[in-house]
């Protein structure tokens, strides 16, 4: 398992877990960043992690993308 920041562009990754305090993972879950989902990142912009999950574009801060592992 790999942090999210660590994939790389235009390849899909499972989420295998979500790491974090409690208010983290409850954010992200109601964006879509639950284990099993398909997770793809698209870029990096001004210190975001642009993906792509659930036919949506979402952007998570570094910080958040470096608690999702895949």
């Amino acid at each position: 398992m790999v942090p999210l920041v660590f994939a790389d562009p235009g390849i899909e990754n499972t989420i295998k877990k979500i790491g974090g305090k409690e208010a983290v993972r409850l954010h992200l879950e109601k964006l879509g960043f639950v284990p099993g989902a398909s997770v793809t990142v698209v870029s990096e912009f001004s210190g975001n992690v642009i993906v792509k999950i659930k036919d949506s574009r979402v952007a998570v801060s570094r910080e958040m993308a470096e608690k999702i592992l895949v």
